[in-house]
């Protein structure tokens, strides 16, 4: 019962959320599964580690999927090299149980994650300047 009720509340928030406010909970997603696998890895909890891995993959793949480069080409690209990276290092990690290689896809995706609620911000202001006028 209480898992349907977090289900339903968890779909809830999705179909509420903003754009800009799936993004980074994409992103905190990300980074939560990155940093459990890390901690299993540790514990050789390696079976565990690759679900969590396999995971945050899904999500990267998902924000590399959903890039669109006709609104920004140059943005687009550049942000498709850095999901590259980050699922081929995960990928590594899989294989090899590796948590350095969980740092690297960590250091990447840190300014990414620090800058999205900054851009998120700015688009709501000017969203909702541009209906006041």
């Amino acid at each position: 019962m209480l898992e349907t009720a977090v289900n339903r509340y968890k779909q809830v928030l999705v179909q509420t959320s903003s754009p800009g406010q799936i993004l980074i909970a994409l992103y905190d997603g990300i980074f939560r599964f990155l940093n459990g696998a890390k901690a299993c890895i540790a514990k050789q909890e390696l079976s565990r580690a690759r679900e969590l891995l396999s995971k945050s993959q899904a999500i990267v793949h998902e924000l590399e999927i959903a890039l669109d480069h006709d609104a920004s080409p140059d943005l687009c690209k550049n942000l498709q090299g850095v999901y590259q990276f980050c699922i081929d290092r995960i990928q590594s990690a899989r294989i090899k149980a590796d948590p350095a290689m969980i740092d690297d896809v960590l250091r990447v995706l840190t300014p990414l994650r620090e800058a999205w609620p900054v851009a998120v911000a700015e688009v709501q202001k000017q969203g909702a300047a541009s209906r006041n006028r």
